[in-house]
């Protein structure tokens, strides 16, 4: 199961998750981790925080985060898809979708580990990745894209051993 932030403008215009440029990085990642889009599509459930699309952020670069009471609105869709989906293996897209599971730190703690979390439907190994947006600067400091590249083996190793 991957958990995104919330629909972009793309996505809640066509009904799709992570149709839009974001999500040409976030399948080229999963291709890499041995996922083609029409397999991570067809293998992997994408739920998201929340479930509308919050509008542009004010400095007019990227997408407006959900504020807390969005969050809070939508928190009962992801728990009752949790207890559906059972997931073992979680996949937390970015900074709101990794705080959700795990502890706030650094991304550069928490990119390129795995941690067994607990949530509504269980337990999961979760294995978080940075936004993939062209918003977020993180990807391009140093040393970040050696964790980028953890991260994928873990997903492809877990995944090979969880699908």
């Amino acid at each position: 199961m991957l958990v995104g932030q919330a629909p972009g403008k793309v996505e809640a215009e066509g009904g799709v998750p992570f149709s839009g440029r974001a999500g040409r990085t976030l399948f080229s990642w999963l291709e890499r981790a041995g996922f083609d889009e029409a397999t991570a599509r067809e293998k992997i459930y994408i739920s998201a925080i929340t479930r509308c699309y919050p509008g542009r952020h004010p400095s007019g670069r990227g997408d407006r985060v959900p504020t807390r009471e969005e969050q809070e609105s939508c928190a009962d869709w992801l728990e009752s898809e949790l207890r559906i989906i059972r997931p073992g293996l979680l996949i937390p897209v970015g900074r709101l979708a990794i705080e959700r599971f795990l502890p706030k730190l650094p991304l550069d703690e928490l990119i390129g580990t795995s941690h067994v979390v607990e949530h509504a439907g269980g337990r999961s190994i979760a294995i978080p990745l940075p936004h993939p947006s062209g918003a977020s600067s993180w990807i391009h400091q140093p040393g970040n894209r050696s964790l980028l590249d953890r991260a994928i083996d873990l997903i492809s190793s877990t995944a090979a051993a969880e699908i």
